[in-house]
C-alpha cells in the first residue's frame, strides 16, 4: 500500500502586498495557505477573496513566510521558530540585522525583489514573482535539504534564486533598490519645488521622468524602516552617487565633451548588457555535484553562482541509495558552465558536466 503524499501547507504571517502575493501564488499552485495579520479585517478579506484558506496557522506547515515590516521581523521569526516545526523564512529587504540576530538552522533569510505601487491586498498578485530575483541568505549551518526545499518553493513561484551573504546583500541592494527609490523621491521633491515657481513644469514631465520616478510611489512607512535598518550601506551608496554626479557636473562645467560622451556610452552599454534569464533548454548544461559531508554545502553552490554571475535555471538534491549523502543537480547556461565548474573545483567540490539533448 503506497503512502499518501504529504499535503502542501504553508503559513503566511503578514497579508500585505508581498505576503498576500505569496499566499495567492501558493494557492494557485495547489498549496493550502494559513494566514495571519495584525489587522483582523485584512484576514477576513483575505479569506473572502480566497487569498488564504484558513486564519489559524498550521504548526506543522512545511514553510512559514514572515512578511511583516522589517522592524518587527526578528520577533515574529523567533515566535514562528518556537511554535512551528517547519522551515521559516522572511521577505525583508534588509538582511544583516535579522541574520545576525537569528542563528536557528531552520531559518533562512529571504528577499523577493518584486513589488508594486499598490499597497496591501489591493496589490497582491499571484504572478508577482514570475521572472523575479529572490535572494536567500542562508547561514553556515543551514541543512542542505531545507535549503533545497525553500529554493524549490521559490522556483515554483517563478523566481530565480540567488544566494548571498547578508552583509553583501545589504550593500548591493542599497545600490540597486534603496538608492534608486531615494533618488526618485528626491527628483520628485525637486520637481514639486520647481513647479511652485513654474506651474507648467509637472505637465511637461515626459515618459523618462515618469518611468524614473515611478518607484517614488512606494509606502513612506516601509522606507523609513528600511533606511533605519540599512542606513550604513545606504549612506555609502549615496556618497558614491554624489561623487559620480560631481564628476558629471565637472565634465559639463568644463565642457569636456568627449569624456562626457564616453561616460554616457559606457552607461548605455552597461544598461544593454543587464543579464537576463535563460529560456532555451538547448543552451543549458547539467552539473551534478556530490554534496560533501559538511553543513551548508548546497547553499555554497548558490553562493558561488551569485559570485560568478551564473544563473541557476534549476536545482534539486537527489539522495543516493547508499548512506545519506546527496547529489545536487544544477542546470546552468552552457556558455558559463566551464567557469562554474572551475569555481566548484576550487571550493572542494567534484562536479561532472553534461549537455542537455
Amino acid at each position: 500500500m503506497s503512502q499518501l503524499a504529504q499535503p502542501l501547507i504553508a503559513n503566511v504571517v503578514g497579508l500585505g502586498l508581498i505576503g498576500g502575493s505569496i499566499a495567492s501564488a501558493l494557492q494557485a499552485r495547489g498549496w493550502s495557505v494559513c494566514g495571519s495579520d495584525v489587522n483582523d479585517d485584512v484576514v477576513e478579506r483575505a479569506l473572502a477573496e480566497h487569498v488564504i484558506t484558513s486564519r489559524d496557522l498550521n504548526l506543522d506547515a512545511q514553510v512559514t513566510f514572515v512578511a511583516v515590516p522589517v522592524r518587527s521581523s526578528v520577533d515574529v521569526v523567533e515566535e514562528m521558530l518556537a511554535t512551528t516545526t517547519g522551515l521559516v523564512t522572511d521577505v525583508g529587504s534588509v538582511k544583516g540585522p535579522i541574520c545576525d540576530a537569528i542563528s536557528d538552522p531552520r531559518f533562512i533569510g529571504g528577499h523577493p525583489m518584486a513589488g508594486s505601487e499598490l499597497e496591501g491586498l489591493d496589490g497582491a498578485d499571484p504572478q508577482m514573482f514570475d521572472g523575479a530575483i529572490w535572494v536567500l541568505t542562508p547561514g553556515s549551518d543551514v541543512d542542505d535539504d531545507l535549503f533545497a526545499g525553500i529554493a524549490g518553493i521559490i522556483r515554483e513561484l517563478g523566481s530565480e534564486v540567488v544566494a548571498l551573504d547578508p552583509t553583501e546583500h545589504d550593500r548591493l541592494v542599497a545600490v540597486v533598490s534603496h538608492l534608486p527609490h531615494l533618488t526618485a523621491a528626491s527628483l520628485m521633491s525637486l520637481a514639486k519645488d520647481r513647479s511652485e515657481e513654474h506651474a507648467s513644469l509637472l505637465r511637461l514631465a515626459a515618459g523618462g521622468f515618469r518611468d524614473m520616478t515611478r518607484i517614488a510611489s512606494g509606502s513612506p512607512n516601509i522606507w523609513i524602516d528600511i533606511c533605519h535598518e540599512n542606513r550604513i550601506a545606504i549612506i555609502e551608496a549615496i556618497d558614491d552617487l554624489n561623487a559620480a554626479l560631481t564628476n558629471v557636473r565637472n565634465l559639463i562645467s568644463a565642457d569636456e565633451r568627449m569624456p562626457l560622451k564616453s561616460m554616457l556610452q559606457k552607461a548605455r552599454e552597461a544598461r544593454a548588457n543587464l543579464p537576463g534569464r535563460v529560456t532555451d533548454p538547448a543552451s543549458l548544461s547539467e552539473v551534478r555535484i556530490r554534496i560533501p559531508d559538511r553543513t551548508g554545502a548546497a547553499a555554497e553552490v548558490f553562493t558561488l553562482a551569485a559570485e560568478l554571475g551564473v544563473n541557476i535555471a534549476n536545482f534539486e538534491v537527489v539522495h543516493l541509495a547508499e548512506g545519506n549523502r546527496g547529489v545536487a543537480v544544477v542546470l546552468v547556461d552552457s556558455l558559463v558552465v566551464d567557469m562554474f565548474r572551475g569555481g566548484l573545483i576550487a571550493r572542494g567540490f567534484r562536479p561532472t558536466v553534461s549537455t542537455l539533448t
